[in-house]
Formats: structure tokens, C-alpha cells, sequence
């Protein structure tokens, strides 16, 4: 008996720091985005199934895998926080596939979308996947506001820009490194929200 209590004791004493952390540093990157100037990382909301059917058209929303009911639920939850905050969207660059777009629409209703052929899904294609990492590193690279602005692409495309697979619902937070070492990262991380 005393045993699980001694067990429960630092159990919780490891997870309420632990959780403490979490909350500051999701605090500390709303604070960021309050100021402007950052690039959004995100990834589409819930489009069930698993990539998009053989006689795919980027032209064709019918041909691909689009949002559930309960993604554009989701997109529109996700677009509710950032509002709730009071942070300012100023640009939305869009993969072209319609699941990111309808994302976008439903997350940023008064924002224009822009397109990019940058944030489009690549798959088994390394070469391919580096023009679009590097067409994303330039739109980062370029903006400095005013507000923030939102890179809607698919997870495999934000694991090539930040080395990690995001979360579901997963806002990643960029900046241009400001590195001076022309070998350095040209982006840095600066933080993390989770949406969902």
C-alpha cells in the first residue's frame, strides 16, 4: 500500500512540471504570434482514407480525397482559436490539393488563399520534394508581415521543412534563422500550438 502511494506521489510530481511546460510553452508561442511576422505551418484537417485515388486531377475535387463533415468541423475549431486570440492572419498559401484549400476556407474565411505549387504533397520523390521544400523555405524567408501568414500543405511536406512529423492539428510556428553561416538552417522553430 505505501508503495503506491510513494508511486503516485512522484508520478504526479513528474507530470505537473511536465505540464506546467506544455502550457508555457504554448503560451509563450501565442505571445509570438500576437507580434507578427511568423510563418504557420499547417497540415489539413480530417480527410479519411489514405492518399488519393488513381485518376487523381488537381483540377478535379472529385478525383481526390477531400474533408469529412468532421474535418471541416475541425478546420473551422481550428480557425475559432486563432481568432479567439486575436491574431492576425494577413496571407494563406495553400498546397493546390482541395483538402488543404477547404482547410483554409474554413479555418480563414476572410483571408484570400494563394495557391502554391511549393506546398504541394510529394511522394516517393526526393528530388521533387527539395524543389518544394526549397519553394517553401523562400515564401518563409520573404515575409515579415504585417500579421502572420499560414502555409497549408500535408504532413510529409511540414517533416521535410522542420524534421519532425507534425501532430494532427499541429500549428509549427517558422522564422528565417537570421543564421549567418551560409551551411546554418535557414529556418528556425519557434514554437508549437496544438489545434485539435
Amino acid at each position: 500500500m505505501i508503495q503506491r502511494l510513494v508511486v503516485l506521489i512522484v508520478i504526479c510530481l513528474i507530470q505537473v512540471p511536465f505540464g506546467l511546460t506544455v502550457a508555457a510553452a504554448t503560451d509563450a508561442a501565442w505571445a509570438h504570434l500576437a507580434t507578427g511576422g511568423y510563418s504557420i505551418l499547417m497540415t489539413h484537417a480530417q480527410a479519411p482514407g489514405v492518399g488519393d485515388p488513381p485518376f487523381f486531377d488537381i483540377e478535379d475535387c472529385t478525383t481526390q480525397r477531400n474533408l469529412s463533415d468532421r474535418g471541416r468541423q475541425q478546420a473551422s475549431r481550428r480557425g475559432t482559436r486563432f481568432a479567439a486570440r486575436a491574431v492576425s492572419i494577413s496571407r494563406i498559401y495553400s498546397s493546390r490539393w482541395c483538402r488543404t484549400i477547404e482547410t483554409a476556407e474554413n479555418a480563414f474565411r476572410n483571408t484570400e488563399i494563394v495557391p502554391s505549387e511549393a506546398l504541394d504533397l510529394v511522394e516517393d520523390d526526393p528530388e521533387a520534394l527539395a524543389a518544394k521544400t526549397e519553394g517553401a523555405i523562400e515564401i518563409i524567408e520573404q515575409f515579415r508581415g504585417p500579421g502572420n501568414q499560414v502555409l497549408m500543405t500535408h504532413p510529409q511536406n511540414v517533416e521535410a521543412l522542420t524534421g519532425t512529423l507534425p501532430r494532427p492539428g499541429e500549428a509549427i510556428i517558422m522564422a528565417p534563422s537570421g543564421s549567418k553561416d551560409p551551411e546554418g538552417p535557414r529556418l528556425r522553430e519557434v514554437g508549437r500550438i496544438l489545434l485539435d
